[in-house]
């Protein structure tokens, strides 16, 4: 009997890690989205438009699906600048002007704190899989249609 009541004492913590993790993950996972358009390609974007929501961004995730990704939309144009810690998946980000015309895009690699930003002001930042829009020769000057408005 002390064996079973000293199994149940680990295990009763590692439930709770466990469901907590879950719970983190559904309310990651459970934003609002957006379907964009450039060119032939539709994305499927998860919409990061307040700043909880833009501060996790897609932290702890392990894969996003092929044509899906997260968009940032700021209040005011800024230098909004990214960076990939507690990020687990190497992404490209297309920074946005309000007219939908990609400013720059950069290439940015997993767990690291090395700084990306955008070329000019910007409401709009798209992230997306690593080299999603250079495989599809999506680059600065291409449109994105279908950006919210705020």
């Amino acid at each position: 009997m002390h064996i079973s009541i000293n199994i149940f004492r680990h295990l009763i913590p590692c439930a709770l890690l466990v469901s907590s993790s879950l719970a983190f993950a559904q309310v990651n996972t459970s934003l609002p989205t957006v379907e964009l358009k450039t060119g032939i390609y539709r994305i499927q974007a998860e919409l990061a438009d307040t700043p909880e929501k833009r501060q996790i961004g897609l932290m702890n995730r392990t894969s996003m699906p092929m044509n899906s990704g997260m968009l940032f939309v700021f209040e005011e144009k800024a230098g909004h600048c990214f960076w990939m810690f507690n990020t687990k998946i190497p992404l490209a980000i297309a920074f946005i002007a309000d007219d939908g015309k990609i400013v720059n895009i950069e290439e940015m690699q997993a767990g690291t704190t090395n700084n990306h930003c955008p070329k000019a002001a910007v409401r709009y930042a798209l992230e997306m899989n690593k080299q999603w829009f250079s495989e599809r020769v999506i680059g600065p000057g291409s449109v994105i249609s279908g950006l919210p408005k705020k």
